[in-house]
């Protein structure tokens, strides 16, 4: 399986696209001007606390205050407000918390206004994105992500990923953590930790405690509200997350992030640096690589997939709605059941993408083709869930109910990725439509279902608006020839000036429409 990442860069963006076999699975950008990224830390003041929400208003200096609930306070809580206050006031210089006293735990079924106080100074972390109408949502209990290990402060545990299945090498990943892991700091074992020595945890263990120092030092200076530790830029941490051995190409468009991101990679993975290249042709890097095309034809209310069926995808403000259709395929499947299991299980993997790739959080339902059977049943629902093994995001999937609908929650940390995909019709309308290069592959696909039905004789005519013609029939290989090449039958191209620009039909030798 071959993984790459193409990074395109302009002058107020940059935008990172991981392509999974040459098919499109997260689309992420990054902009200048968001200034609170998730894993950001900011010296913040509380603005108030509310014993009805047992929560806090923080002010993290966003135009909304930022959401604090008591549960996100972190069971450390006197003891970060200890050391903050010693550290701004220049009393304590020594940050590595090996002789820190340790506080009593906050009581875990407490009440906000019995810890916090407003206009009181605290440390907190972006956990959500604003989101519409609402402000970040935080958290003081911090941890610095590294490659291979989360450091928590103020803590003592070490834990280990539930993804690392072998309870031997959990085990041994637990008892190495331990012999070299700082007193006043825990630590959470990343998946990516599996197999690795000694030597590259402590060197991923040493970079955050650098990282805690600096941010540290910056307490003794800073006025609230502002931020302290500036998380990974989006190209790091997303290399930083994902990255792994199947790998095999990272393409970057702009030279000085070209440089950024080979320094990070001889950092973390040193003998994959030569998979990092700088990209210079004059054709634009999204377009080389099919991705302008894939957004085009997968961020609209319709996605399509292979065979003809297709997914509807609704947006409300409280849950997203999927609706699978198999469309008007042709099938050699023997039965209804069969053919709703195998649309089902296109579906299930094309959803899964759609997740991913648009960002989609809180609740998503999704309607299948209803099936009698359980065993097919459950063979869509196991294959749900390996689809969706490889989702960074925090997810949980109900079995199907009753009425064949599949529950699905995900977590929301940032705005969903929204792309428009239509435009302005150019027959001046007023109204919208598809994008042009949809238009090919719907043609591409009522070619196919045409030539595989009964209607499909020696001459199939199709009549198209002269620009589309010209469009299809011009150049070596022509979409025409390809046509040719893939179905052994010559299609006649007829221009006609009185079509729209979107408008075609398939017609026979005699004229007759017969698509």
């Amino acid at each position: 399986m071959n993984r790459e990442l193409i990074v395109r860069s302009s002058s107020d963006a940059v935008d990172f696209a991981l392509l999974k076999d040459g098919k499109l699975t997260e689309l992420h950008k990054e902009e200048d001007n968001n200034d609170f990224s998730v894993g950001d830390i900011f010296l913040a003041k509380v603005r108030k606390p509310v014993t009805g929400l047992n929560a806090a208003f923080v002010n993290v200096g966003y135009e909304k205050d930022a959401f604090l609930h008591y549960h996100d306070l972190g069971p450390q809580l006197s003891t970060m407000l200890k050391f903050i206050k010693q550290v701004s006031s220049g009393r304590l210089r020594e940050y590595s918390l090996k002789n820190f006293p340790t506080e009593k735990d906050i009581d875990k079924h407490g009440v906000i206004t019995d810890v916090i106080k407003a206009n009181q100074s605290l440390l907190v972390q972006i956990v959500k994105e604003p989101i519409s109408t609402k402000g970040p949502r935080i958290s003081s209990e911090l941890s610095l992500a590294g490659r291979y290990l989360v450091m928590v402060p103020f803590s003592n545990r070490v834990s280990v990923s539930q993804k690392i299945s072998s309870k031997e090498e959990k085990d041994r990943l637990k008892r190495l953590v331990k012999s070299i892991k700082p007193k006043g700091f825990g630590v959470i074992i990343r998946t990516v930790a599996e197999d690795k020595k000694v030597a590259e945890l402590d060197k991923d263990l040493e970079n955050l405690l650098a990282k805690w120092s600096a941010m540290c030092k910056k307490l003794n200076r800073a006025r609230t509200p502002s931020k302290v530790l500036v998380e990974l830029n989006r190209a790091s941490s997303i290399l930083r997350d994902v990255f792994n051995d199947s790998y095999t190409g990272i393409h970057v468009d702009n030279e000085t992030l070209y440089n950024q991101i080979k320094d990070y990679v001889l950092e973390i993975a040193p003998a994959k640096e030569s998979i990092v290249k700088l990209y210079k042709s004059s054709v634009p890097i999204f377009e080389k690589f099919g991705i302008e095309r894939q957004i085009k034809t997968s961020f609209g209310r319709t996605a399509s997939m292979s065979k003809g069926a297709y997914l509807i995808i609704e947006h409300t403000e409280a849950l997203h709605v999927i609706d699978v259709n198999s469309g008007n395929r042709s099938n050699k499947a023997k039965n209804q059941e069969d053919t709703a299991l195998e649309v089902n299980l296109l579906a299930a993997t094309e959803i899964a993408r759609q997740l991913r790739l648009r960002d989609m959080g809180g609740i998503i339902v999704v309607d299948f083709i209803d099936m009698v059977k359980a065993p097919h049943r459950r063979k869509l629902f196991d294959h749900l869930r390996d689809e969706m093994k490889d989702d960074r995001a925090k997810h949980k999937i109900l079995p199907p109910s009753k009425f064949g609908l599949i529950q699905i929650t995900r977590q929301r940390v940032r705005p969903e990725v929204n792309i428009k995909t239509t435009e302005e019709n150019p027959n001046g309308s007023g109204q919208e439509v598809e994008a042009p290069i949809v238009l090919i592959d719907k043609i591409n696909a009522d070619l196919q279902k045409l030539l595989k039905g009964p209607k499909a004789g020696d001459g199939i005519i199709l009549n198209i608006h002269p620009f589309i013609a010209a469009y299809i029939t011009k150049g070596f290989p022509s979409i025409r020839s390809k046509w040719y090449m893939e179905h052994k039958k010559w299609i006649k191209v007829q221009p006609r000036d009185a079509y729209t620009y979107l408008e075609y039909r398939f017609k026979n030798k005699d004229g007759k429409t017969i698509y």
